[in-house]
């Protein structure tokens, strides 16, 4: 009887997801959408589209858990001003995908990046806390 064939690559990045504080887990999300738009932007020449199109895609999906995971109720202005931020860059990226204008991805790249330094410091500043609160709760929530 063999073994299940277990990629070591897969078993870390899921460790990384559960014990990751709130704060990791967003930058992990931008992280993500980051790499999906450079990946779109390489793309655009030589004019691989489908490949454009699954990594715009990939960051779109991104962007919606992000949207998703803002507190509206509780979340006050800076709530607010990020959906409205996520909104535009949904809409930019459904017309650089038509388009197929990598200036217009590397426009919510840029933004996306700023915003995941913010949020990178944010998660730092988190994870200090809990370490000099052992067993306090986290100084910081996204969700209702």
């Amino acid at each position: 009887m063999s073994l299940p064939d277990k990629n070591p690559f897969n078993e870390y990045k899921k460790t990384q997801v559960t014990t990751a504080n709130q704060g990791k887990l967003i930058v992990m999300l931008y992280d993500g959408a980051i790499k999906f738009l450079n990946i779109a932007i390489d793309n655009m020449n030589p004019r691989t589209y489908d490949v454009v199109n699954t990594n715009i895609i990939k960051a779109q999906d991104i962007i919606t858990e992000l949207l998703l995971s803002l507190n509206m109720k509780d979340g006050g202005e800076i709530s607010q001003n990020l959906f409205n931020l996520y909104l535009y860059f949904k809409k930019s990226l459904l017309e650089a995908n038509v388009k197929k204008d990598a200036e217009m991805i590397s426009g919510v790249l840029k933004l996306l990046k700023e915003l995941r330094d913010a949020w990178d410091k944010v998660s730092a500043n988190e994870t200090a806390a809990d370490k000099t609160n052992v067993g306090a709760k986290g100084s910081f929530s996204i969700e209702g």
